[in-house]
């Protein structure tokens, strides 16, 4: 029997990102294959949000450090697009515990080791 394939992200960890709807700029530090928070969580903030349909369960969602802030979001895959400023560097106090070096609109990851 084949394993079901999970869906391929269309974006990856150390990647520079902007919220389609919200506006703000991110940094990735986390995939999952699908949604993987609680049913009450999609519930509270899905709902509101999106009354019509909320964003796929069974699509990537993100872990995003938000720019310029210090919290971060979990994120649906079609919620997301690549920054068009990502030359610019992302303010946020979690980026040199999961990140080394960056390149425009990409950082380098930390090795476990550091």
């Amino acid at each position: 029997m084949a394993m079901a394939e999970l869906p391929k992200a269309r974006f990856s960890i150390g990647q520079v990102v902007r919220h389609r709807v919200f506006g703000y700029r991110g940094l990735i530090f986390d995939v999952d294959p699908f949604f993987s928070s609680s049913a009450d969580w999609y519930e509270d903030a899905m709902a509101a949000r999106h009354q019509d349909c909320g964003p796929q369960k069974n699509s990537p969602w993100y872990h995003v450090m938000v720019d310029g802030a210090d919290h971060v979001i979990y994120v649906a895959e079609r919620n997301l697009m690549v920054s068009e400023k990502s030359d610019d560097p992302i303010q946020h106090p979690l980026v040199p515990e999961f990140f080394t070096s960056r390149q425009p609109g990409q950082y380098s990851r930390r090795s476990p080791h550091n």
